[in-house]
C-alpha cells in the first residue's frame, strides 16, 4: 500500500525526535499478525457496547501495535457531525470529547474520503486548526486515522494516537486498515443491537400504553358504577403512572356553582371521606379546567395561591404536591374533571399528561353512560312486574329464581345441578313432561364457567328428521335442493357455551353416530361439507323416554346413551312435591294479572287444598294452563278455579290410579303410599313423608276417605 501524498509526514532534519517506525513493524512477522487478526475478530464478535468493544481491541492490538490513544469518532449523517470519544490505554477510561462539523474534523476528511490519514507530528498540522488545538492540548504528537465503513454505510473513523512523534509504515497502516474492517463490523452490530433495543424499549412502551387503554376501556364497559368505575381506572393508570389519588368531579345540577366529587380512589384507602365534597368551579382547579375545557397541571405554588387555597387545603394535608385536571366533555356538553394527585412535584410529564387526555376521552363516555343509566334506573319500579317476563332469559347470581318450590324432592335435584354445573360434564335431564326439564338445563348453564357464552336450545321432537342433521350441523351452500346459502349449525353456534338437546330420545338412529361424534370428538362436518369443524361445546339432554329401554328394543343406540348418562338428573313430577303447588300458583297468577288485566287478590284455600291432591299428569305445564284459564274465568279479586275439570280428567289412565274422581284419584295416592311405606305413617320413609304432609294431616284424610290398614 503506497502513502497518500496529502498524508502529513515528519520533517527528516527534525528526525531525532522521532521514533523511525511504529516501533514493532519491522519485526512482527505476517504471522503475527495473521493471528492478531484472528484474536481481534473473537474479541470483539460478542461485544454490544462500543465501549467494551474498544477496550477489548486495545488489549488485542497492543501486544502488536504500540499507541497511547484509541479514538472513535461516530459519523451522524442526518446532522453531518461526528462524536469523538478516546480511550487513554494507560487508564483505559473512555473521554467523550465536544462533537464538531465534518469538514471542521480530521476524521471529517477520513470519512468524506474513505482513505487512511497519518498526522506524523500534530505540531506540524495547519488543517483543522481548532481540533488541532485540542488534540496537542491532550499531549497527542502523532496519530493515524482509518475509515471506518460496511457494506451499508460510513459509521466513522478509527484513530491510534501516540504520545510522541512517529510515523507509520505503509504495512502498519494496512494491518490497521484491516483491523478497521473487523471493527466496522463489530460497530455497526453493536449499534444494531442498540438500535434493536431502543426500538424493543419503544415498542414495549408501546405495548404498555394500548395494554392501559383496553384495560381502562374494559373496566369502562362492565362498570355503570362510578365509584367502581373510577378504582379500576386508579388501578390501570397506577402502573403506568405512580399517583396517590384519582377522584372523578362532576357537574350535574345545571344552576350549581361547584363541582361534587362523585368517586374518588386513594391509595390511603381514605375515598369515603372525599366522596361529596363540594368544589368551587370558580376557585379550584378542577373548575378552572371544567370551565376552560383545557388539560392542566398545578404545581405546588398553584396549589398553595390563595384562588386555589381552600379548595386544595384536603389534598395539601395529604401531601399532594401535584395535581393533574382533565376536562370530561361528550359533544358539546361539559361533564366534570378527573383529576390525578401525586406527592411527587415533577410527576406528570408531557407523556403522563397525554396519556391522562386519553383516559379522559374514554371516562368522558363512560359518564355519560352511566347518567343516562341512572335516569333509565329512577323507571324500573314500573317495570318491576314486567320482569317476570325476561328472567327466563337474564341470566343472575342466582340461577334457581325461575324454578319455584322448596319440597324435598325439588331440592335434592337442584342439589345435583349445584354440583355437576361447574364442571363440563354432560347432564341428562330424566322426567315426565311438563316438569322443567329447560329450567334445570338452563340453570346448569348458568352455574357452570361457561355462563357468559351462549346457552342454544333445541327440541328435537319439533323438526322434521330430514332436516334436523341440519339444524344441528348445518349446511354448506347447494349440499341439497333448497340449500341457497351457507348455513351454521347449533353446535358452532353454541361454541364455548351449551347447548340444550330437549327430547333427544326423538333423534333418529341413522343421525346419532354423528352427535356420538360430536360427544367424543368436538369435532363434524356441515352437509355437503369436507371441512372439520372444532368446537367446545357442554351437552345438556333431556327426555321424557326411557333410554335405557330404547336401547334394549335398539332404538336408541347403547354407546349414544352411555354417553349422554354421564350425570343423570331425574326431574320429580309435581305430584311427588304437592307441597310446591301453592307457590306455583301465586306466581302463575302475578305474572299472569297484567298482561290480562286483572287484580286477582284472594286464592281459596279449599281451591290450593284440591288442586295439592290432584296427581298432574301434565305437571307444571299443565298447572299453568288450568291456571292461566282460571285467570280468564275471574272478574274479580278472587281465583275461580274450573275444579270441576279436574273431577272429569282421567289421570288414572296415565298412571294407574284407581279411581276416576278426584275423590278416588286422591284415596288411590294415598293408599298406594301407605303400601310403599308398608302403611308407617311417621318417620322420614313414613307415607306421610312421602306424600309431604304432617302425619296428623295424613290421619284426618285417612279417616274422611275410609282407608284403614288392611287386617
Amino acid at each position: 500500500m503506497q502513502a497518500d501524498p496529502s498524508l502529513s509526514v515528519p520533517k527528516t532534519d527534525d528526525a531525532a525526535a522521532v521514533s523511525s517506525s511504529i516501533g514493532r513493524g519491522d519485526w512482527i512477522s505476517l504471522a503475527e499478525r495473521f493471528q492478531a487478526l484472528v484474536s481481534v475478530a473473537e474479541s470483539i464478535t460478542s461485544c454490544r457496547e462500543p465501549e467494551e468493544l474498544f477496550r477489548r481491541l486495545a488489549g488485542e492490538l497492543q501486544r502488536v501495535v504500540t499507541f497511547d490513544f484509541l479514538g472513535l469518532a461516530l459519523y451522524e449523517p442526518e446532522r453531518g457531525v461526528t462524536r469523538p470519544q478516546v480511550l487513554d490505554t494507560a487508564s483505559m477510561v473512555f473521554t467523550p470529547r465536544p462533537e464538531a462539523p465534518v469538514e471542521e474534523t480530521p476524521a471529517g476528511w477520513v470519512i468524506e474520503t474513505q482513505r487512511p490519514l497519518i498526522v506524523a507530528d500534530t505540531s506540524a498540522e495547519t488543517r483543522w486548526p481548532r481540533v488541532m488545538t485540542t488534540i496537542r492540548q491532550h499531549s497527542v504528537a502523532s496519530f493515524c486515522l482509518l475509515p471506518l465503513t460496511t457494506a451499508r454505510r460510513p459509521l466513522g473513523a478509527l484513530g491510534f494516537g501516540r504520545r510522541e512523534r512517529t510515523t507509520y509504515a505503509p504495512a502498519d497502516v494496512e494491518f490497521l486498515a484491516e483491523v478497521a474492517k473487523l471493527v466496522a463490523v463489530a460497530l455497526e452490530n453493536a449499534l444494531n443491537f442498540d438500535d434493536a433495543q431502543a426500538m424493543h424499549r419503544q415498542l414495549a412502551a408501546e405495548r404498555d400504553h394500548l395494554r392501559l387503554l383496553l384495560d381502562v376501556t374494559n373496566a369502562l364497559v362492565s362498570n355503570l358504577d362510578l365509584s367502581d368505575l373510577t378504582a379500576v381506572v386508579s388501578s390501570s393508570l397506577q402502573r403506568a403512572i405512580p399517583h396517590e389519588y384519582t377522584a372523578l368531579a362532576l357537574h350535574c345540577e345545571p344552576d350549581s356553582a361547584d363541582l361534587v366529587v362523585h368517586a374518588a380512589a386513594f391509595k390511603s384507602g381514605k375515598s369515603s371521606a372525599h366522596e361529596g365534597r363540594r368544589l368551587p368551579i370558580a376557585s379550584s382547579p378542577g373548575g378552572v379546567v371544567f370551565t376552560t375545557r383545557r388539560t392542566r397541571v398545578f404545581g405546588e405554588q398553584d396549589l398553595k395561591s390563595p384562588r386555589f387555597a381552600e379548595a386544595t387545603a384536603p389534598a395539601r394535608e395529604m401531601g399532594i404536591r401535584a395535581i393533574c385536571c382533565v376536562p370530561l366533555v361528550v359533544g358539546h356538553r361539559a361533564l366534570g374533571t378527573l383529576n390525578v394527585g401525586s406527592v411527587e412535584q415533577d410527576a406528570f410529564t408531557a407523556e403522563a399528561v397525554a396519556v391522562f387526555e386519553e383516559v379522559g376521552r374514554q371516562v368522558a363516555m363512560a359518564v355519560a353512560n352511566a347518567m343516562a343509566f341512572r335516569e333509565i334506573a329512577q323507571l324500573k319500579d314500573k317495570l318491576a312486574e314486567e320482569r317476570l317476563y325476561l328472567e327466563s332469559e337474564i341470566r343472575t347470581e342466582h340461577p334457581f329464581e325461575e324454578i319455584i318450590g322448596d319440597s324435598p324432592a325439588l331440592r335434592h335435584a337442584l342439589h345435583q345441578v349445584e354440583v355437576v354445573a361447574p364442571t363440563d360434564s354432560t347432564v341428562l335431564l330424566l322426567g315426565e313432561t311438563g316438569t322443567g326439564k329447560e329450567l334445570l338445563a338452563r340453570a346448569t348453564h348458568d352455574r357452570s364457567a361457561r355462563r357468559e357464552r351462549t346457552f342454544v336450545k333445541l327440541n328435537c321432537a319439533a323438526i322434521p328428521s330430514g332436516l334436523l342433521e341440519s339444524e344441528l350441523f348445518g349446511h354448506e351452500k347447494g349440499a341439497f335442493t333448497g340449500a341457497i346459502a351457507q348455513k351454521v349449525g347449533r353446535f358452532q353456534v353454541a361454541d364455548g357455551g351449551t347447548i340444550f338437546l330437549d327430547e333427544v330420545g326423538e333423534i333418529p338412529l341413522e343421525l346419532q353416530p354423528k352427535l356420538l361424534r360430536v360427544l367424543q370428538e368436538q369435532e363434524f362436518e356441515r352437509i355437503g361439507g369436507t371441512k372439520t369443524i372444532k368446537v367446545d361445546v357442554r351437552i345438556v339432554a333431556a327426555t321424557n323416554r326411557d333410554l335405557a329401554r330404547m336401547v334394549e328394543e335398539q332404538r336408541f343406540r347403547d354407546d349414544l346413551y352411555y354417553r349422554l348418562n354421564v350425570f343423570p338428573i331425574e326431574v320429580p313430577p309435581l305430584r311427588e312435591r304437592p307441597e310446591d303447588i301453592p307457590a306455583l300458583v301465586r306466581s302463575f297468577v302475578r305474572r299472569l294479572a297484567r298482561p290480562m288485566n286483572r287484580e286477582v287478590e284472594v286464592i281459596p284455600r279449599e281451591t290450593l287444598e284440591a288442586l295439592c291432591r290432584y296427581p298432574w299428569p301434565g305437571n307444571v305445564r299443565e298447572l299453568a294452563n288450568l291456571i292461566e284459564r282460571a285467570m280468564i274465568l275471574s272478574r274479580g279479586r278472587t281465583l275461580e278455579v274450573p275444579l270441576d275439570e279436574l273431577a272429569r280428567r282421567r289421570p288414572d289412565v296415565a298412571h294407574g290410579n284407581g279411581g276416576t274422581t278426584l275423590q278416588g284419584v286422591e284415596r288411590a295416592h294415598i293408599v298406594r303410599a301407605l303400601e310403599q311405606a308398608n302403611w308407617v305413617l311417621g318417620g322420614p320413609r313414613g307415607a306421610a313423608a312421602r306424600l309431604g304432609m304432617k302425619r296428623t294431616t295424613l290421619q284426618s284424610l285417612m279417616k274422611r276417605l275410609g282407608i284403614a290398614k288392611p287386617a
